[in-house]
């Protein structure tokens, strides 16, 4: 299941898992926009769900995730990689509002979608993948972004500390660290931070929803049950260029 599956970055790698055969479940707050996602998922695995949850209430997420197992009859793999970039402004302007709208969607609803699976999960004795879509913001300053970037850095502790604690039940946590990709959201940036990014990046290039895919299918499948506690850095060298 993916958080966030009806779009950008999720849907690359919802898409990426029904190719290989998982049954996937997508959770968005828009009903068209999960319709649309679901119609082509089903091209390609027909047995792909998709439904309505806003994971900043965690009663509805405890309720859809309850939902998602009846219909599917297991989670292997939970993907919380709903977040928005929140409110781009200079530190001193930001007000607790901001603040508050940034943690409860790029890390409350990490919790709480992650709480659910790992209920899922002990609860049935089985082996199960934590996977949250951070950002290579947990690891570099952006201008006029400190709620993201706070919110970013928060979630690579948490799964630090997941992967501690669940792993003698055989539970693994990671982070996926994606650079500029253009989405929706990120495309609401400016086309000077675009071209920066392009320019740092090692190849030349910036990254497509689509170079996840066989990431998500990697960090859902058997071959990687010994990696644990890590924060995947997919950013075609950009954080590693000079200038």
């Amino acid at each position: 299941m993916i958080t966030g599956g009806n779009g950008g970055l999720g849907l690359a790698m919802a898409t990426g898992l029904a190719k290989a055969g998982a049954r996937v479940a997508i959770w968005g707050r828009n009903e068209e926009k999960n319709q649309r996602a679901l119609n082509e998922l089903r091209l390609i695995q027909p047995h792909s769900e998709a439904f309505k949850c806003d994971v900043t209430k965690p009663d509805q997420v405890d309720s859809v995730f309850q939902e998602t197992v009846e219909r599917l009859g297991k989670v292997d793999s939970c993907f919380a990689n709903a977040g928005a970039a929140g409110r781009a402004a200079p530190f001193h302007k930001l007000s607790v509002t901001d603040w508050q709208s940034a943690v409860e969607l790029n890390v409350l609803s990490v919790v709480s979608t992650f709480r659910a699976a790992t209920r899922h999960y002990r609860d049935f004795q089985k082996p199960g993948k934590l996977i949250a879509t951070s950002s290579i913001a947990a690891k570099v300053g952006l201008q006029g972004g400190t709620t993201y970037c706070t919110t970013k850095s928060a979630i690579t502790g948490l799964i630090q500390a997941l992967s501690i604690e669940l792993g003698k039940y055989d539970i693994q946590a990671n982070a996926i660290l994606p650079g500029y990709i253009p989405t929706e959201v990120s495309e609401a940036g400016s086309d000077a931070f675009r071209a920066a990014c392009e320019r740092r990046s090692a190849s030349g290039r910036l990254g497509e929803a689509k170079d996840l895919e066989e990431l998500a299918v990697y960090l859902a499948s058997p071959g990687s049950n010994l990696l644990t506690g890590q924060s995947i850095v997919i950013d075609g060298g950009y954080t590693l260029h000079p200038l």
